[in-house]
């Protein structure tokens, strides 16, 4: 697992995990037959964008906050099979592409807070796995909402 000595090698990391994310809901939006769902991944994407903003914004002024605020996890990424990225995926399938790319973030940013080797990276990083999280639950209140309450 990638070393990190200081917090602006992790907001470096994380920067480029984002524009990552940018990428990929923006490549995901282009392989979207439909257009409501072009729509709602470019939004994703838009997101993202925030989110690469908000730790240039850290990185610049050097003041983060980790939140006390509990996420919600609805598990639906739990039971469900992992879907490959393809031209022809239908809305379900590109919301569980989401969930579980959000679920790896998540993931990483944890171990990652586990292993930090002090109390501040430990705080960035929880930070960013709460931002991930943050993300992960969108997509399944949309997978909810859109996919379980239709059957």
């Amino acid at each position: 697992m990638k070393e990190f000595g200081s917090v602006n090698d992790i907001l470096e990391f994380a920067i480029c995990q984002e524009q990552e994310a940018v990428e990929f809901y923006s490549d995901l939006a282009s392989k979207m037959k439909i257009e409501a769902m072009r729509i709602v991944f470019n939004q994703f994407a838009q997101e993202e964008m925030g989110h690469k903003a908000k730790l240039l914004d850290i990185k610049e002024k050097g003041i983060y906050e980790v939140s006390s605020e509990i996420i919600s996890d609805l598990k639906i990424s739990d039971y469900l099979v992992k879907t490959p990225a393809a031209n022809d995926m239908t809305y379900q399938e590109a919301l569980v592409l989401a969930m579980n790319k959000e679920k790896s973030s998540f993931k990483l940013y944890l171990n990652l807070s586990e292993r930090a080797p002090n109390a501040e990276l430990k705080s960035l990083f929880l930070m960013l796995a709460q931002e991930e999280s943050k993300h992960k639950l969108r997509f399944e209140i949309e997978y909810d909402d859109m996919v379980l309450k239709e059957n």
